[in-house]
């Protein structure tokens, strides 16, 4: 778009002029470029900006990092005594997520017309979730808006970290069993053929581990789509079938149950229990509100339901630690301890925290030996597929040898 601005110079001198530019973010850096500091701007032509490709636009997602960083720089610029339109109008130019800027320029008309911004938040859920639209909402009613933004910015940059451990120890493995898939795929449509074609040409007799690698290389040349048509429709019906009660019941049961991942979902699951509930806690949040709301923001359904249980349960006059207690297979016995002392002592908020520092660390001890021990796991793997298919084309050689 294009712009009519005043600016002053260096020495004073008032300029005028026009200038292209974004917005007025853009606007301001450009003056800048030139030595000015803009005084103040109007819009003389709109449509001019060049419509920019943005896969956030398009997907419409937001990640934890901006959301992170938007609750750390509005109580930045809220405690320099900014009015929130213009610290959300600063935040919005300053994000490059398009759609996220999109998100705030919302949210800036509506706190604009006298809303409450936790009102304006709650209008996009997949954005802006039920935690943190009932942080903000309590930070607004006590009138201790910037002391839980700052927690809700611990909490988020702290489920960030551990989530990023997780992801970190996981996509190792992964890419590397898609690379040795992919590369055996492609050595068994092109590279197996001609040599099978050499020993049928000799008539050589080929052992059974050649005869198995003709089985899957003759498979994949003339079944390869019909196989890819079915693999694709597996991941399909898999992902459909997690997103039923029953389905996703059935996946997080066996992730429970699988060695080392089990440990790892439920200290992850513990810690963000813990973490949410100490800053929900320390936010003002009553403990039945707080559990009901953390119950729709756990992963795993085993501790969604436990939690919405307890929430129930507490709201009847139980203590936490009893029903927690309860579920012994879910919680192991150093946060049923800890949660009862803190009751007992007055001291959940602090009790809650030192409980979910715990088990980050254990996540990232975990995560890091098992990177430690999957190495050596899949050099073994990759070793043996490369013998096995080794042995398999260097048998029939000896034969061929043999008959010469």
């Amino acid at each position: 778009m294009e712009y009519s601005y005043k600016a002053k110079s260096n020495n004073g001198e008032m300029k005028y002029g026009k200038i292209e530019a974004d917005d007025k973010h853009d606007l301001t850096k450009k003056l800048r470029k030139i030595k000015l500091s803009l005084v103040s701007e109007e819009i003389i032509r709109e449509g001019s900006k060049k419509k920019e490709f943005s896969i956030s636009k398009i997907l419409k997602r937001v990640s934890v990092v901006d959301k992170m960083l938007f609750a750390r720089h509005l109580k930045v610029m809220l405690n320099a005594g900014l009015p929130f339109s213009r610290s959300i109008t600063v935040l919005s130019e300053q994000t490059n997520n398009a759609y996220f800027k999109e998100v705030l320029c919302s949210v800036k008309e509506d706190v604009q017309k006298g809303n409450q911004l936790a009102d304006s938040i709650a209008k996009f859920p997949k954005v802006f979730d039920t935690l943190f639209v009932n942080m903000i909402r309590v930070g607004e009613t006590s009138g201790n808006l910037e002391e839980v933004l700052d927690l809700l910015y611990i909490q988020l940059k702290k489920e960030h970290d551990l989530m990023s451990r997780v992801k970190g120890a996981m996509t190792y493995p992964a890419v590397i069993i898609f690379a040795m898939v992919v590369i055996g795929i492609l050595m068994m449509v092109f590279v197996v053929p001609s040599l099978l074609s050499v020993f049928s040409e000799t008539g050589a007799e080929l052992p059974f581990t050649t005869q198995i690698i003709v089985f899957i290389s003759e498979t994949l040349q003339h079944q390869g789509l019909l196989l890819l048509v079915m693999f694709i429709i597996f991941v399909v019906l898999f992902f459909r079938s997690i997103k039923t009660k029953k389905g996703k019941k059935s996946f997080d049961y066996f992730l429970l149950h699988l060695p080392t991942i089990g440990k790892i979902v439920a200290k992850v699951n513990m810690a963000r229990f813990s973490r949410t509930l100490s800053s929900m806690i320390g936010s003002g949040t009553s403990i039945v509100q707080a559990l009901e709301i953390i119950s729709n923001t756990l992963g795993n359904i085993y501790y969604k339901e436990s939690v919405k249980e307890a929430s129930e349960e507490v709201q009847k006059g139980v203590a936490l630690s009893e029903i927690i207690r309860k579920h012994d297979k879910l919680y192991l016995p150093l946060m049923m301890h800890m949660i009862e002392v803190g009751e007992e002592t007055g001291t959940l908020q602090g009790t809650l925290e030192q409980v979910a520092e715990f088990y980050e660390e254990e996540v990232e001890q975990v995560t890091a030996n098992m990177s430690s021990i999957i190495e050596p796991v899949l050099m073994l793997m990759i070793g043996g597929a490369v013998g096995f298919f080794a042995v398999s084309m260097i048998q029939p050689m000896y034969s061929v040898m043999n008959n010469i």
